[in-house]
């Protein structure tokens, strides 16, 4: 589905002003980012007193149904989905127990679960891994020339377009990979989202269609998600 860019994609479900609020905002966007559910991970070994669960989420402030309780706590990743620790009780995609619901493992049987809300060290870690600093000087992407890539999953590469005239372009990857492809334009510095494709699970490469200005910097933004049979991608603009 796509979402107009001047409309809100993340629900955070109640008040931020709350002593819940910041840790809230942070796990959302963790959301935004790409982290799962540190609980759902099928490494972290917890087994659940189900019934308790179910029996806990039901009651405010949640008032989960049994379906939105599996997808978000009993429901264990595929071990695709999952890049990262094999579990970190510390992480702001960890959510809090109370004493009875997790089954396995020790000591969270007995005392449940408190994250301290925070990003652990293991999310800044990860965190800087999938999304790397850009590096202060970007290659340039010339009009008609190719530019390719040899990225592992989770990988990324940022290009510098100078358009020399102003009109509409294709920005566009090639290859048997599955990938994301994000516009940025440079104003004084910052990059300002403009648009962006992700062409996993379609049958088709990431393409945006867009006009670019004669003077104006953008960057181009290619990210692996599965580098298909050969592990190479291009991308070009034309």
């Amino acid at each position: 589905m796509k979402v107009p860019i001047n409309e809100p994609t993340t629900v955070y479900g109640w008040d931020l002003t709350t002593p819940y609020g910041s840790g809230t905002a942070l796990h959302e966007l963790g959301h935004v980012l790409g982290m799962e559910h540190e609980h759902q991970s099928p490494f972290a070994g917890i087994k659940w007193n189900e019934q308790a669960v179910y029996d806990s989420l039901a009651k405010p402030p949640n008032r989960w149904d049994h379906e939105t309780t599996f997808h978000n706590i009993i429901e264990k990743l595929d071990s695709s989905q999952v890049q990262g620790s094999k579990w970190d009780p510390d992480s702001i995609m960890e959510y809090e127990f109370e004493p009875g619901l997790i089954a396995a493992p020790p000591p969270y049987d007995t005392q449940g679960l408190t994250p301290p809300g925070t990003l652990s060290a293991m999310d800044k870690q990860w965190a800087l891994k999938w999304y790397p600093p850009m590096p202060k000087a970007l290659p340039i992407l010339r009009e008609y020339k190719p530019a390719v890539l040899e990225l592992a999953a989770g990988r990324q590469a940022d290009f510098i377009i100078k358009p020399e005239a102003s009109r509409k372009y294709t920005i566009e990857t090639k290859g048997g990979t599955d990938a994301t492809l994000v516009l940025f334009e440079d104003l004084d510095g910052t990059p300002r989202y403009i648009a962006a494709d992700d062409d996993s699970g379609d049958d088709r490469n990431a393409s945006i269609c867009y006009k670019l200005f004669a003077g104006r910097n953008y960057t181009a933004r290619v990210r692996l998600n599965h580098p298909g049979p050969s592990g190479k991608i291009s991308l070009m603009y034309s």
